[in-house]
């Protein structure tokens, strides 16, 4: 008996797209399912045809083989490629080939997919700590099917293509490669009565809350694993892991390279040239910092342990200060006639030495430069 169309069986036209193909399975679903039509021969027929158009149309690859070839790409006496369980094979070649030869792919096939959540976070949070509250939409496991996928009071079938590996192996003369099993799709499984509720997929759309407790350190572009958080796997299949990636913003007043902390901090010409102590910021409060005399420009100062503590190691990194003269502006005439004098006596253009009118003129001088920052 010739097969139908399965564009025809679903109602679509032959250049739907995913989503209509999606929306016409899931309406033709409900309309003739064994559940709703008990006794109805006619409409079991009528499921497993729109069920088995669906399985073909919605994957890409076996789309195009069907558009190209018809019901005759997968009618394998037309073919001299032979399809065999690749469950001795794997057996056989498993320990040392793993991956290539479908050592787990059950496992591995209906795993659920890692999910990805960026955390945005202050510097002071990334370097003591915290706990945030995340909301992230999911998939979990169905709650009717119990994630099985099929209808309650039904049970999948262990594909008999595949032996319920997931995986076959295409032979043609000496060569062999192995595929997706074509029925049941990698599934393991074979569901006659799908479940109305997620549609046979075992898993449903939720958002779910969690407490993430990110550790004091952490630095721009770190990811935090959480494992079984990611979405549920296909029929029961291993949950994946959630990742938890940290972005930290920009400080106003420091700059972090690895465990260390950096900023500048102003000073006028007065404690530059004369030295003394001034309080500049840290993380956590306010430290003195000394400045001795004749400190130029640029100069750093290093205050060990001030830094951020290791989240790999421990280490203890410092706080580095770059210390910036700063030019008095908007002086009034008694202050540029000091600052002139001042100017006159480093050339050697004055009488200014070292009696006490000369260390009184500095003593003034000083007191100037004070009165400009307070």
């Amino acid at each position: 008996m010739a097969k139908s169309d399965y564009y025809e069986s679903l109602g679509i036209s032959k250049n739907a797209s995913e989503r209509e193909i999606k929306k016409a399975y899931k309406r033709l679903a409900v309309k003739f399912h064994p559940d709703r039509n008990p006794g109805n021969s006619q409409a079991e027929s009528k499921f497993k045809k729109i069920k088995e158009a669906y399985e073909i149309l919605i994957d890409p690859k076996k789309r195009a083989a069907y558009d190209q070839y018809g019901h005759t790409a997968f009618d394998q006496s037309a073919s001299h490629t032979e399809f065999t369980s690749s469950a001795d094979f794997s057996d056989i070649f498993g320990d040392v080939f793993g991956d290539i030869f479908g050592n787990n792919k059950r496992n591995r096939n209906n795993r659920g997919s890692d999910l990805q959540y960026n955390v945005s976070l202050s510097l002071e949070e990334a370097v003591r700590g915290i706990t945030k509250e995340v909301r992230i939409p999911t998939l979990e496991k169905c709650n009717i099917c119990s994630g099985n996928g099929a209808q309650p009071g039904t049970t999948p079938k262990t594909c008999v293509t595949c032996n319920g590996q997931g995986q076959v192996q295409m032979r043609q003369g000496f060569f062999a490669v192995q595929q997706t099993c074509p029925t049941c799709r990698g599934k393991c499984k074979i569901i006659q009565y799908p479940c109305r509720y997620c549609f046979g997929q075992g898993r449903v759309e939720k958002s779910k809350k969690l407490s993430v407790r990110i550790p004091a350190g952490v630095d721009n572009g770190d990811k935090i694993r959480l494992s079984g958080e990611g979405e549920a796997g296909i029929l029961g299949g291993s949950k994946g892991d959630l990742y938890v990636q940290i972005s930290v913003k920009e400080h106003p007043i420091f700059k972090r390279e690895e465990n260390n902390l950096y900023c500048e901090v102003p000073i006028n010409f007065a404690m530059a040239a004369l030295g003394g102590d001034i309080e500049v910021p840290a993380l956590d409060g306010r430290v003195k910092l000394r400045i001795p005399s004749e400190t130029q420009t640029g100069r750093l100062f290093r205050m060990r342990g001030k830094g951020v503590k290791s989240i790999r190691n421990g280490y203890q990194g410092d706080l580095l200060c770059r210390v910036v003269v700063e030019t008095p502006v908007k002086l009034n005439e008694r202050q540029k006639y000091l600052l002139k004098e001042l100017g006159l006596s480093f050339s050697g253009q004055s009488g200014i030495n070292n009696s006490p009118r000369s260390k009184s003129f500095f003593d003034g001088v000083k007191k100037f430069f004070d009165g400009l920052t307070n």
